[in-house]
């Protein structure tokens, strides 16, 4: 496989994907990391823009963004609503057919439920350059590379069989999206990983999407099991990523966009149900020895997980949080006309 390959790719579902471009796109990541710390320049899309849109608030997806456009010797627009004719109803399309006339990429978080997904879609069907997903309702490919990565750094590249619970935890700070989980249920199964979602009745996750995932462990030699108990989940596993969404799969989009305040009513009484699904030290213990918490971050402390956790040895979230950088600046450097492979061994 050869850079040119990935030119004009867009990045909006790891689903249009192949392995072996996602293996391709970890080696890169890998390589430029070590670049990273040896302070070895790689200026791979020199003279390049990347309009970065931000539909909601953002730390890790803006930094890794912008600072891995920096590194690569190009230049990243930071571009919110206010900052554009978005606010003031500019189609998708208008703007997907201007910017393409000014830049070498598009980057767009749009969480909006039953919006954002088709939103990117709709930049992306008129976009003569790349269009990357930074976040939609419904996939955040960007959090599942760089949580691949980051286990494939701690467990070796030969995943199979490796157990992973993935728990729904309760918190308050705000109703997280499903894209997080729906992207690792679709993506660590076609590494052979063996996949436990734990997670109450009233927090489902899309029926559509689990039927994507389970399709892909049948094909790739993964697993994936769905249980109801906390406790359940984290039973022998190798690493627990727990983690709060919002339970809107429980709701049709239509019958959400249309009833937001009941449904929002109805979401916070399930939630207040569940205060005792919280990440401590009680069922690390029941996972195996050396056991890896992970979390895509911002973690809600004393909610999701407690301090005795989320600041233990067992916790990688920042090197994971770290090869946000890395695996963002690998997709950037193929998908935006990056310079020959040469250049990155």
């Amino acid at each position: 496989m050869r850079t040119k390959d990935f030119r004009g790719k867009h990045f909006i579902t790891l689903q249009d994907w192949t392995r072996e471009e996602i293996d391709f796109t970890l080696d890169l990541a890998g390589k430029l990391k070590q670049k990273f710390y040896k302070g070895r320049p790689h200026r791979l899309l020199r003279d390049k823009t990347l309009f970065m849109m931000f539909f909601e608030q953002s730390t890790r997806t803006r930094n890794s963004m912008e600072a891995g456009m920096t590194q690569l010797g190009g230049h990243a627009h930071d571009l919110t609503p206010d900052k554009m004719q978005l606010s003031h109803g500019e189609s998708a399309k208008d703007t997907a057919l201007v910017l393409s006339r000014m830049g070498h990429g598009i980057a767009c978080r749009n969480c909006f439920y039953g919006i954002g997904n088709t939103y990117l879609n709709e930049l992306a069907g008129n976009a003569s350059i790349p269009v990357m997903s930074l976040q939609d309702d419904l996939y955040h490919p960007m959090q599942a590379m760089a949580d691949l990565l980051t286990i494939q750094e701690y467990f070796g590249k030969d995943l199979k069989d490796i157990k992973i619970a993935i728990s729904w935890a309760y918190a308050t700070s705000h109703a997280k999206p499903l894209s997080v989980p729906i992207s690792q249920i679709l993506l660590f199964p076609r590494f052979g990983m063996d996949v436990t979602v734990a997670a109450p009745k009233e927090f489902p996750l899309l029926k559509d999407m689990v039927k994507t995932a389970q399709r892909n462990a049948a094909e790739n030699g993964g697993k994936l099991n769905f249980v109801d108990n906390m406790d359940a989940g984290f039973e022998g596993a190798d690493i627990v990523i727990p983690k709060n969404w919002g339970g809107f799969a429980n709701y049709t989009f239509d019958e959400y966009n249309a009833n937001e305040d009941e449904c929002r009513k109805e979401m916070k009484a399930n939630l207040e149900k569940h205060k005792d699904w919280i990440c401590d030290e009680r069922r690390m213990g029941l996972a195996k020895p050396g056991v890896k918490y992970m979390h895509a971050l911002p973690a809600d402390r004393g909610n999701e997980v407690t301090p005795a956790v989320i600041d233990s040895p067992a916790a990688i979230i920042y090197d994971e949080a770290e090869n946000r950088l890395h695996t963002a600046k690998a997709v950037m450097a193929l998908t935006m006309g990056g310079r020959r492979n040469d250049h990155v061994r």
